[in-house]
């Protein structure tokens, strides 16, 4: 996550550099924008190992023997049998969704990567080394 540091001794020692309400509410937004970001990172994480365990399923299927067998899928919470056919149709399916949900995403992603990087030009062009808004390294 980014910090967000104003340092009050280097805008003590520099008398030109005042904080104004709107230079707050960037700040604000800034944060906040960051905050879902990190939030959007972590779903796009969880979506992407969604898509790797259905193509693995996928992959699984074709070492079925019995394709006459019933074979479980996950619907909601519970297990519901298909056949060999109706399960490939529903792993694609599910593919699918998962690779929109992805794009969409992503796309969210960038918004928000947009916004934040004219928000820290802004802020940066006022207060200069004053401010951190650089992530932290974990």
């Amino acid at each position: 996550m980014a910090a967000v540091a104003v340092s009050k001794d280097s805008l003590e020692s520099d008398s030109d550099i005042h904080i104004t309400l709107e230079d707050q509410q960037k700040i604000n937004r800034f944060a906040r924008q960051n905050a879902k970001w990190e939030e959007l990172r972590d779903d796009l994480k969880n979506k992407k190992g969604d898509l790797q365990n259905l193509e693995d399923a996928s992959d699984d299927l074709l070492l079925v023997e019995d394709e006459s067998a019933p074979i479980p899928f996950v619907v909601g919470e519970v297990f519901v049998h298909f056949n060999m056919e109706e399960t490939k149709e529903k792993l694609e399916e599910a593919k699918d969704k998962v690779k929109k949900d992805i794009e969409s995403i992503e796309a969210e992603c960038t918004n928000v990567k947009a916004i934040m990087s004219d928000l820290k030009t802004q802020l940066y062009a006022k207060f200069g080394n004053s401010i951190n808004l650089e992530a932290e390294e974990e």
